[in-house]
């Protein structure tokens, strides 16, 4: 007999897989730009900006987009969901601004590794404290050294080549790992509440886009405005268009698989695509990152076997 439970969290965990293989293109594409225009939180803001655009345009004309959004205010105005619920793109904020931050200097794999030893151990505590639409998951041995394989993982990337400043740099993706943990679950739990996603996204843009706005204005206080001029080339406007699709993903399979066991699918999906792409644009990651990828398959795997 077929269990249809298993096989709808199994079909999740697979889409879950290949739409995340988009954000290892997202955080090139964000470092791209924020080296064309010489600041890292300049980019992320530009795209994240477009993407915003793209649903400030869509979602209200949508009878679906509308239902949505008045289900988000009303669940908010009459305290269903409390104000912290809707600081997920305060995460996210601070998410991408890590990839122009970092990934230049990091590479891609390096990158996803210290943000795969953030989500997981965040992940961890965010089941067991229940706060994702899902409810409340145990920790296990198995899953703590599942995360605590990660974290060597991380060490190990940062144990070769990289010097001060870029083993500095390891600790940005780590605390954006950990945020985009709980970026996940309370959007899961905003598009519960609003029973679409549609809603979820547009409320994690628009904090986003607010986040790093601020950002944006505290470091032109500091240093000026940026150097560098915006690119003609399309393609690297594209980082916001994969982010919806990766929050719109992420809101709809978190409420079916809990935080953890989507962060261990959307890393499947980060490590196949950022090994792609940092070949693809002829980086060549060192050995202790192969090994450390290595060991951050591993903790995956340990963990996904926890859970069954």
């Amino acid at each position: 007999m077929i269990d249809v439970h298993s096989s709808t969290r199994t079909a999740a965990v697979a889409v879950a897989v290949v739409v995340s293989t988009g954000g290892a293109v997202q955080a090139r594409v964000n470092a791209e730009l924020a080296a064309r225009l010489h600041d890292g939180i300049a980019a992320p803001l530009v795209t994240t900006a477009i993407g915003l655009a793209l649903l400030a345009a869509v979602v209200p004309a949508l009878p679906a987009g509308r239902r949505a959004l008045g289900a988000v205010r009303t669940a908010f105005r009459t305290g269903r969901m409390r104000w912290w619920h809707g600081l997920g793109g305060m995460c996210g904020a601070l998410f991408v601004a890590s990839q122009g931050l970092s990934v230049g200097s990091l590479g891609v794999a390096v990158f996803t590794v210290a943000v795969v030893a953030g989500t997981t151990t965040g992940s961890l505590l965010i089941d067991r404290w229940g706060l994702g639409p899902s409810g409340r998951h145990p920790v296990t041995r198995a899953r703590i050294g599942a995360a605590a394989v990660c974290v060597a993982a991380v060490a190990v990337a940062g144990s070769g080549e990289l010097d001060a400043r870029g083993v500095a740099l390891i600790v940005l993706p780590l605390v954006a790992g950990a945020a985009l943990a709980w970026q996940t679950a309370v959007n899961g739990r905003v598009g519960a509440q609003a029973g679409s996603v549609l809603a979820a996204t547009v409320l994690n843009f628009v904090v986003a886009v607010l986040t790093l706005s601020a950002m944006f204005l505290a470091e032109v206080a500091v240093r000026g405005l940026p150097a560098g001029a915006l690119p003609r080339e399309p393609w690297l406007y594209s980082a916001g268009l994969i982010g919806i699709s990766l929050i719109v993903v992420a809101a709809a399979v978190v409420p079916r698989t809990g935080v953890l066991l989507f962060g261990l699918a959307s890393v499947c999906g980060q490590l196949l695509g950022a090994a792609g792409v940092d070949l693809a644009v002829g980086f060549r990651p060192a050995v202790t990152t192969w090994v450390a990828l290595g060991l951050t398959l591993v903790a995956v795997v340990i963990a996904a076997r926890a859970r069954s």
